[in-house]
């Protein structure tokens, strides 16, 4: 039996996962996340940029399975907060805060502000064990909810509003927020071009790629 290239999904974040495996499904490729080749360690996510953070948890995952690995690095900017909590999205409220208490922190935060636009940005980086890597990004406009609506999604869907749908992220289906989400326009342009980086990728694996599915 012919293996199928493997890629590895650089989180351990179920909900993530799950959206980036559900939007790349049908490509001839096996998706594998941390929990499936894993104990690896963890990345600290200490970059200035989301393109910083997703270049370093995908290259340091490919180095240290030697497969290719891609990592997204995604987060909310609030006009009204000078652009935060940006890269510090994941730790707004505390390292081991969680979403609800990072939600309940930014709605206590925007009380009273009258202007609530916001975007969610994410950069996807897509690397081999050499270090080299391939970069992709979107974004989502839309606003802070005054309060939080909606059980779908996970980190601040409950609070990001999308006007057009009338909808916070967290009140949509998986496959609508798919459509229009950050994460789901940045890999739709990734899926878009998945034939020309799987070539990509056999092209600069190392020797023993055969084992993981690289002829």
């Amino acid at each position: 039996m012919t293996l199928q290239p493997t890629i590895v999904i650089a989180t351990l974040n179920e909900g993530k996962r799950a959206e980036i495996a559900q939007l790349l499904k049908g490509f001839s490729v096996s998706i594998k996340s941390l929990g499936d080749v894993g104990p690896v360690p963890s990345v600290e996510e200490d970059g200035d940029t989301f393109e910083e953070n997703a270049y370093k948890k995908a290259s340091f995952t490919a180095r240290v399975l030697g497969m290719p690995a891609l990592a997204d690095d995604s987060g909310l900017k609030v006009a009204a907060l000078d652009g935060r909590p940006g890269v510090h999205s994941a730790r707004y409220a505390g390292r081991h805060a969680s979403d609800l208490e990072r939600c309940r922190k930014l709605l206590a935060e925007m009380a009273g502000v009258r202007n609530r636009r916001a975007v969610f940005a994410c950069v996807i980086s897509i690397a081999v064990p050499s270090g080299l890597a391939l970069t992709y990004e979107a974004i989502c406009k839309g606003c802070i909810a005054e309060t939080a609506a909606g059980t779908n999604g996970f980190g601040y869907d409950p609070v990001f509003y999308y006007p057009p749908f009338d909808k916070t992220f967290a009140q949509m289906t998986p496959d609508e927020k798919n459509r229009i989400s950050h994460r789901g326009r940045a890999l739709r342009e990734v899926a878009g071009e998945f034939a020309r980086i799987l070539k990509w990728i056999e092209l600069k694996m190392p020797a023993d790629r055969a084992a993981f599915g690289y002829k």
